[in-house]
């Protein structure tokens, strides 16, 4: 599966961003999306690690403020165990080398032997830099069901 992931994501983030349509380079970021879900939903901190910048700025749904290494250190833990990952909807706004993703998102799964469940909405701003798409700052926002 993490093969999978790894491959889903070089194909996503490949390719430049000038000459393309608008329409391609929205379709490489919601595919850069659903990769993230699914390596965060697999736990595959080196395809995540691919996917966000050197100096992110995640702000997590419960206010806490996480960089890169936070965010895959608690991504990796091991009482942590997501069974799904999926974004509701999503659109992505593109300014040349960025873009702004807005949507909602809904995980479930095990922490700590108890179940959680969360609906939220998220931001994500992708950069286009050295050939590849990152994340480079994101935020959720607890959402009721």
């Amino acid at each position: 599966m993490k093969a999978m992931v790894t491959l889903i994501l070089l194909l996503a983030a490949s390719g430049a961003a000038t000459g393309q349509s608008g329409d391609e380079q929205k379709s490489k970021i919601i595919a850069l999306e659903n990769a993230w879900n699914l390596a965060e939903q697999n736990k595959d901190a080196k395809a995540l690690s691919e996917l966000l910048g050197s100096n992110l700025v995640y702000v997590d749904y419960d206010g806490s403020t996480l960089n890169k290494d936070h965010f895959l250190e608690n991504v990796r833990r091991p009482a942590l165990h997501p069974e799904q990952i999926v974004n509701e909807s999503m659109t992505v706004y593109v300014y040349g080398t960025a873009a702004v993703v807005t949507g909602t998102y809904r995980e479930k799964g095990m922490d700590k032997g108890k179940a959680y469940s969360r609906r939220t909405r998220f931001t994500d701003t992708w950069i286009y830099e050295n050939g590849v798409w990152q994340c480079v700052a994101g935020q959720l926002t607890l959402v009721s069901r």
